[in-house]
């Protein structure tokens, strides 16, 4: 059995924030529940190159075998990654399999979501995506991924191959957003060892 984890990093999707309901309701959590956890949840920056490299300097001093990352969606494929350079255990919801494909359109001006806030994709970053991209998990054992298979923005298909050998709940309905999210909270609780 994995340690308890004590720093817990959550990353939003695609034009969300921290201002997301599952990031909000993981916070409330942790400070109800765990306050002595170590929470992060940046906004992320456009950039996935500015975003990786605020991450890893964010918590460069965060002990690995009790550091863990929940992703949802494009910050499900940025945990991915990050979770194999930094041997972390990683929670997924809905993640991204393969963003450099699925953003290519939208490159040019995007709105945030939560604040209706103005922000520009530029082209590279779709190089940047695929530059990110792993050939494969090399410890799936240290991944849980939540899966929809109601999700109206990603196949769950591809996710549920992309995550193969690691611990997987994949739903019958649901849908990219997990509205559901509070009934997945024990078994991801249940993941980080509290």
């Amino acid at each position: 059995m994995a340690a308890s984890v004590t720093h817990l990093l959550y990353l939003h999707g695609f034009r969300s924030s921290p201002q997301s309901t599952k990031a909000r309701r993981m916070a409330a959590w942790v400070a109800e529940h765990r306050p002595d956890v170590t929470w992060h949840c940046p906004q992320l920056p456009a950039s996935p190159r500015e975003a990786i490299a605020q991450l890893l300097a964010s918590v460069h001093t965060w002990p690995a075998a009790t550091s863990a990352v929940i992703g949802s969606s494009l910050g499900g494929f940025y945990a991915t990654a990050l979770a194999e350079r930094l041997g972390w255990r990683a929670v997924l919801l809905n993640p991204a399999v393969d963003p450099a494909r699925d953003l290519a359109k939208y490159i040019g001006e995007n709105k945030a979501w939560h604040s209706d806030e103005p922000f520009y994709f530029r082209a590279e970053y779709v190089d940047d995506l695929r530059a990110l991209t792993l050939p494969r998990l090399t410890r799936p054992e240290r991944c849980f991924a939540v899966i929809a298979k109601g999700d109206e923005v990603l196949d769950w298909r591809e996710m549920n191959a992309r995550y193969s050998g690691c611990r997987i709940k994949l739903l019958e309905g649901g849908d990219h957003a997990l509205s559901d999210f509070d009934e997945h909270l024990p078994d991801i609780i249940g993941f980080l060892g509290w």
